[in-house]
């Protein structure tokens, strides 16, 4: 089969396309054929060596995939040859076909194309366990999303508002900052050319806002951390900008906040019902018209790393999916 190979760790330009053997799926898994595959911060991180899981060379990244069942091991019985699906496989996704535990594969309703398939699970998935099960966001208060218009901060700012809070977007450049209102934030804040913490005063009347979602890192985040209310909750989703910061710890005591970790991938596994029920929930929105993904670019599989690439260099606006 053809797929994106990761024979060293490194940067995107390393990678090569080219042949792999076709996958055998174990007596737990499904083989899908792949049609689309979404791209995503952690596919940058894993042919780094940088991220939590650690595949053995040579493999492809790509986690996050929609295609149809073209077989399935000896114990799987939920699942039908033919069948459309959508699955977190980890890695192995930029490739004509990948090998997933059942347990991570989840029927395809009718009618939702591939490409917004596979371009869902990690961005909403994300944002809506950070807002809805570590946050607890309620309507009306103040939410803070930075990185606002990559992947999941456009997710967090269109579920946000959807759950009928109030959304400051913060982003680095106005073409950014467009795309965050119109998917709902009414408040932005140029963090490149302003300075994060005064505007969050000036936008919040000096209360400073409830929630922080944080998938930056960096310089960022002791500014946005000094910009929370009284009993706010700042969001620690990932680390795009490459540091990850080191925070006065007396901070959170003044402000009497919470500092809460987002790990998706861990409570997708360890809290498998109820990430299904998210999901659920999720697919009911898109169904109904009430969240819709931006697709930044669509790529091919040859061209796979530019969209990795575009990750690297901040240019990706919401998701990239690559089709095959």
């Amino acid at each position: 089969m053809k797929a994106i190979i990761c024979n060293e760790f490194g940067m995107p330009e390393k990678l090569t396309f080219g042949d792999l053997p076709d996958p055998i799926p174990a007596s737990n898994q499904v083989l899908i054929a792949v049609e689309a595959c979404g791209v995503n911060f952690p596919d940058v991180l894993i042919i780094q060596n940088k991220y939590q899981f650690k595949p053995e060379l040579p493999f492809s990244p790509g986690g996050e995939v929609a295609g149809k069942i073209i077989a399935k091991g000896d114990q799987v019985s939920q699942f039908r040859i033919g069948q459309e699906v959508l699955a977190l496989c980890g890695w192995g996704g930029f490739a004509e076909k990948v090998a997933v535990d059942a347990d991570r594969v989840f029927p395809l309703p009718p009618g939702l194309a591939p490409e917004i398939a596979a371009t869902t699970l990690y961005t909403y998935g994300t944002s809506y366990h950070a807002l809805k099960d570590r946050a607890n966001l309620q309507p009306g208060e103040t939410l803070l999303v930075l990185g606002a218009a990559g992947g999941v901060g456009l997710a967090a700012v269109e579920l946000g508002n959807l759950m009928g809070a109030k959304i400051i977007a913060a982003a680095s450049s106005e073409e950014k900052l467009q795309l965050c209102r119109e998917k709902g934030a009414s408040e932005t804040i140029n963090y490149e050319s302003e300075d994060l913490k005064t505007r969050i005063k000036e936008l919040t009347g000096g209360k400073g806002v409830n929630v922080v979602y944080d998938p930056v890192g960096g310089k960022f985040t002791e500014p946005a951390l000094r910009g929370m209310a009284w009993k706010g909750r700042y969001l620690i989703v990932g680390f795009a900008n490459g540091e990850i910061p080191q925070i006065p710890m007396n901070l959170p005591l003044l402000k009497g906040c919470s500092i809460m970790g987002v790990f998706w991938g861990q409570f997708s596994k360890m809290e498998a019902k109820k990430s299904f029920q998210n999901i659920q929930q999720l697919v009911a929105w898109i169904q109904e018209g009430k969240i819709r993904q931006h697709i930044g670019r669509s790529y091919t599989l040859e061209d796979a790393p530019q969209a990795l690439q575009a990750i690297l260099e901040r240019k990706m606006l919401g998701k990239g999916v690559v089709v095959i």
